[in-house]
């Protein structure tokens, strides 16, 4: 995990409440009403924007139709699918020359 500091600061409220800057969220793609996954490694709590078991990697589209691919590493919708292949191939027919 590639951890930076922010130089940021937040005291937490008496709810036990902390605000992430909107600089943050902005960067990270987190909107109002987002839900965050809250993970605790040693001494540190990791918040990761969650996704749903079935949300293709490329196009964010929800599906029990998606695929899975790599060992379940890798979820992809078909036309997230169709968009990786067609980089995939871009990229390596540039690389040939």
């Amino acid at each position: 995990m590639n951890m930076k500091s922010t130089g940021i600061v937040r005291k937490v409220d008496e709810l036990g409440r902390v605000v992430i800057p909107i600089e943050l969220r902005r960067t990270l793609g987190i909107a109002e009403k987002d839900a965050l996954e809250i993970y605790v490694d040693d001494e540190k709590i990791i918040l990761k924007k969650y996704k749903p078991n079935m949300t293709c990697q490329i196009t964010g589209e929800i599906s029990d139709d998606n695929a899975t691919f790599a060992e379940g590493k890798l979820i992809l919708s078909r036309e997230g699918a169709e968009k990786l292949i067609e980089e995939i191939r871009t990229r390596f027919e540039t690389n040939k020359a």
